[in-house]
């Protein structure tokens, strides 16, 4: 009896990529029909506001492997990623962009690999940054580095969000609840072994990137925010390092007084600690904000995303 073929969902989720879906699907189509499984290309419209939605229904019209899902508005990649997996079928999911960036021929490797490896995740990442912008290389490298000193989990330098992962991984991850997601860090967290592959970067075959340096920079602070608690200890260090010095500061200024009065602006000193110890406090009370809102939003626990609809 012959062997039934496994179920291979490709997830994609997409904001304003009328410009490169074509290119997208005329690179997907060949790998789809040649892998040894029966597949579906899922593709999450995040309320995009070109036409992207009308092209992907013009790709579902042609072909019955397409569906999609369209969102009321733009609830943001973390969303639209979410969303694909929990409306992904079959035994193995693949999560990638359309830009081609993720490279589609190393499908069939990945399913070979979670096939052969006996892994449940097959995880790929850049070894280099060809064309990136040289300074957002070096904040990227410097994120991975603080966060990998101060989380118990570790995170792959130049992980992709492309990968292909078994069945029992994505309920692994789905069954994680929390509102506020940061999937890089929820994949490392729910464990398994995972297999790298390397390849070279490559940019974006057409349109735009949606991801400005200040985007990246707000989704490190979700990532390390999510997984570490050790920017709620800057408090305490900042305390003890301000407190230290103008309690000594101050009992200077005393002793200086008594020997010599005059000598030591009492009011200079008690103003420098006040703009020292103040602007310290600031720097604590917006650390902590940080986390006292994130616990907000869990408690809301409003949907992640909306659709507005599917096929």
């Amino acid at each position: 009896m012959k062997i039934q073929d496994p179920t291979l969902t490709i997830t994609v989720p997409c904001y304003n990529e009328e410009a490169v879906l074509p290119l997208f699907y005329q690179a997907m189509r060949p790998v789809m029909d040649a892998l040894p499984a029966r597949c579906t290309l899922l593709f999450v419209d995040d309320g995009s506001k070109d036409a992207t939605l009308n092209v992907i229904k013009g790709l579902a019209e042609n072909d019955a492997a397409v569906k999609y899902i369209s969102f009321s508005r733009n609830f943001g990649k973390e969303a639209a990623m979410l969303a694909g997996l929990e409306n992904a079928e079959g035994d193995y999911v693949v999560l990638m962009d359309a830009d081609l960036q993720d490279p589609p021929e190393l499908i069939p490797d990945m399913l070979q690999i979670i096939k052969n490896e006996n892994v449940d995740c097959v995880g790929t990442r850049r070894v280099t940054r060809k064309g990136e912008p040289p300074i957002r290389s070096f904040f990227a490298r410097g994120f991975y580095r603080l966060f990998n000193s101060i989380s118990k989990i570790k995170l792959v330098d130049g992980a992709r969000d492309f990968r292909m992962m078994s069945r029992r991984f994505v309920d692994a991850v789905l069954s994680l609840g929390e509102k506020e997601r940061f999937s890089k860090g929820l994949f490392a967290w729910v464990g398994f072994d995972t297999y790298w592959l390397e390849y070279e970067n490559r940019e974006r075959a057409a349109g735009e990137t949606k991801w400005s340096f200040f985007k990246l920079l707000m989704y490190s602070f979700d990532g390390i925010s999510a997984f570490s608690t050790a920017p709620l200890s800057i408090a305490t260090y900042m305390g003890l390092f301000c407190g230290g010095p103008g309690t000594l500061g101050l009992i200077y200024a005393l002793i200086a007084s008594l020997v010599s009065p005059g000598s030591v602006s009492s009011l200079l000193v008690i103003c420098s600690l006040a703009l020292f110890l103040g602007g310290a406090t600031m720097l604590c009370i917006g650390i902590s904000g940080i986390y006292l809102a994130k616990s907000y939003a869990e408690l809301k626990a409003r949907p992640s995303y909306i659709i507005r609809e599917k096929n």
